[in-house]
């Protein structure tokens, strides 16, 4: 073989090299931007369980507060129970599309999930709790849910001496430690541990780029691109603030009740009509249907809606499947609960009612 000839070899192999070199750190630049900019909008979910102010929690505490989340002793029906709507083997939701309540009534939104709640600027669609001590307590008497009042609540716990005791360990400081709002702190106490951490993204975030897959990563970066992270962001992708539902297009009146003004009954500001706290996106996959309203059945179908009622993007199919993609690496590792024995009751714990 000629010199030159293998001259020319030679450098065409030099340039290929070089060729491949840049389209690798190309990307690998683009890998690390993604990941950049993922780390300035959203948080990873830490593994330990968050304080919670005014209510420090404990093990006596927790306790307690998960055997009043599973006793349906507490609503008047003797049926329901924060689980009931909040079902933990379920997403921390219930089947929807809204919660059916005391007497088969039908509530008017969607069971909020309680995984994660503890991040959430406050609670409910309307933001109406500011935490989950004030959310605990609403439930139990509101006529269309559990339809319970405090003085019931409190004749069936001590009306149990399991109870009693349980109460005791968990507020060892207090003369009377059986009231509401204790029982609320439990619950409360509770809830804060229900956090699900080291799913893909959490892992991702923490540096680890092999955690997301390609089409998760393109989805990623559509998420923020688009603008769904304007809403949609912090360690709860969501959850951090409220807007209004309809942006740029009005949704269809079966996603959009013209009845329910959303936050507007919490302020009576005119502004506030039809408008919402962002959704928590942690475990979306898990909870179908979507909204408020619970009317979006499919990830997908919740996904295009958003883009064109939000952002007044029309997406491609292949971006919908992206984002969809994406949003299943929220998935995190639920915590194990096991499902606690209820206190027996006595002669005096007062029985079931139907009644209204």
């Amino acid at each position: 073989m000629k010199k030159s000839t293998i001259r020319e070899l030679s450098l065409v192999y030099k340039l290929c090299v070089l060729s491949v070199g840049v389209l690798v750190s190309s990307a690998a630049g683009a890998t690390d931007d993604l990941m950049s900019a993922a780390k300035e909008a959203f948080e990873p979910i830490p593994s330990v369980v968050p304080a919670i102010k005014d209510n420090t929690v404990t093990h006596e505490k927790v306790e307690l507060g998960k055997t009043l989340f599973f006793d349906p002793r507490l609503s008047a029906s003797g049926i329901i129970s924060c689980n009931t709507c909040h079902n933990l083997g379920a997403g921390g939701v219930d089947a929807g599309p809204t919660s059916v309540g005391h007497g088969w009534q039908r509530g008017p939104r969607r069971a909020p999930t309680v995984y994660n709640a503890v991040f959430n600027v406050a609670q409910f669609w309307d933001g109406r709790a500011a935490d989950l001590k004030a959310q605990a307590t609403g439930p139990i008497q509101a006529s269309v849910e559990m339809n319970a009042t405090p003085d019931r609540v409190l004749n069936t716990l001590n009306s149990m001496t399991d109870y009693v005791v349980m109460f005791q360990k968990a507020f060892p400081n207090e003369a009377r430690p059986v009231t509401f709002d204790n029982s609320a702190k439990a619950i409360e106490a509770f809830e804060a541990t229900l956090i699900t951490p080291a799913a893909p993204f959490d892992q991702y975030l923490k540096g680890d780029e092999h955690a997301l897959d390609d089409q998760q990563k393109a989805g990623l970066k559509l998420f923020m691109e688009k603008g769904c992270s304007s809403c949609h962001n912090g360690i709860n992708v969501g959850g951090q603030d409220y807007f209004p539902f309809g942006v740029v297009e009005r949704p269809d009146g079966t996603l959009l009740p013209s009845a329910d003004k959303g936050r507007f009954a919490v302020t009576k500001v005119a502004s506030d009509e039809y408008v919402f706290r962002a959704a928590p996106l942690r475990n979306v996959a898990l909870r179908a249907p979507y909204f408020h309203s619970g009317q979006a059945w499919s990830l997908k179908q919740a996904v295009g809606v958003m883009s064109e009622t939000q952002l007044g993007a029309k997406l491609s199919d292949k971006e919908e499947n992206d984002i969809v993609a994406f949003l299943n690496s929220l998935t995190g590792q639920l915590p194990k609960i096991e499902y606690p024995r209820l206190p027996t009751r006595s002669d005096t714990t007062p029985r079931p009612s139907l009644d209204k």
